[in-house]
């Protein structure tokens, strides 16, 4: 039987909602996914140690306070530095469409802004985790 997907999804910085996020982490588990919620208020650093630990395919980001410039790229370089870098890295919440081309450029693998249908999150990350495999 081939190893589950395994994604992290987590919280970064001060944002205090995670209703959506646990509301992605359902609907991946409900895929068949093994899914380790970090909860609120992670930093960089403890996200990344989390992806390290549990030997994640994904890592999908839930941000909402705006400092997605800031808290996206410094994930992206902890995972790097950790030889990580093919972790598939997400990134939900409120996120400017004028944002959205540089997060990309920076290495992420996906946008999913306010109303993405929970199947095409789950149909990326499958497609996505298949495709370095």
């Amino acid at each position: 039987m081939a190893r589950k997907i395994r994604v992290v999804v987590a919280k970064p910085g001060l944002d205090g909602h995670d209703r959506g996020a646990k509301i992605i982490a359902r609907a991946l588990r409900d895929a068949g996914m093994e899914v380790i919620y970090t909860g609120l208020h992670q930093t960089p650093e403890q996200i990344v140690e989390t992806v390290l630990q549990e030997d994640a395919d994904a890592v999908g980001l839930s941000i909402l306070s705006g400092a997605h410039m800031t808290l996206v790229p410094r994930v992206i370089e902890l995972l790097r530095e950790q030889d990580a870098g093919d972790v598939v890295v997400t990134v939900g919440g409120t996120i400017p469409s004028q944002d959205i081309p540089e997060l990309k450029a920076l290495g992420v693998a996906e946008v999913f802004t306010p109303g993405a249908p929970t199947q095409a999150i789950i149909d990326f990350i499958e497609g996505s985790v298949t495709d370095r495999t």
